[in-house]
């Protein structure tokens, strides 16, 4: 299977992720609503505060998820899916397989990682990039 057609396939996984995530958060966002506005005693309440806090955090993570596959499906359209943005070459097959939203190849990541910054948000919206740096 050549490059061009692995990156074609690779597209259609992203675009499956993409639309199952936003069914998922879709369902997160409604059991958080359904959460606050229980009412009942204690012990429900705290049921309800930890499973609150589990399903916020699922929505986080989805959500971050969400931003980086928009991200790559973006990079698709515009012909820069697939090169490093810091080296500006292929990032392999292998990788993008593994990590389909991948932005670099594992050295300049590894090298990223190194230096103390996070990845997923050294190439999306700056307003991003503030929120991870208060993690």
């Amino acid at each position: 299977m050549s490059r061009k057609e692995a990156l074609i396939k690779l597209r259609q996984v992203l675009v499956h992720r993409r639309d199952a995530l936003r069914r998922a958060l879709e369902g997160d966002l409604s059991a958080l609503t359904e959460l606050t506005s229980g009412s009942g005693d204690l012990a429900d309440l705290a049921l309800d505060s930890a499973h609150e806090e589990v399903t916020s955090q699922m929505a986080e993570v989805e959500s971050r998820e969400l931003i980086q596959i928009e991200d790559a499906l973006q990079r698709i359209n515009e012909g820069g899916y697939g090169d490093c943005a810091e080296c500006e070459k292929p990032i392999p097959l292998a990788r993008l397989q593994a990590l389909p939203y991948a932005t670099m190849c594992i050295g300049c990541q590894v090298e990223l990682e190194k230096s103390g910054h996070r990845g997923w948000a050294r190439h999306t919206n700056d307003a991003f990039d503030s929120a991870a740096d208060l993690d």
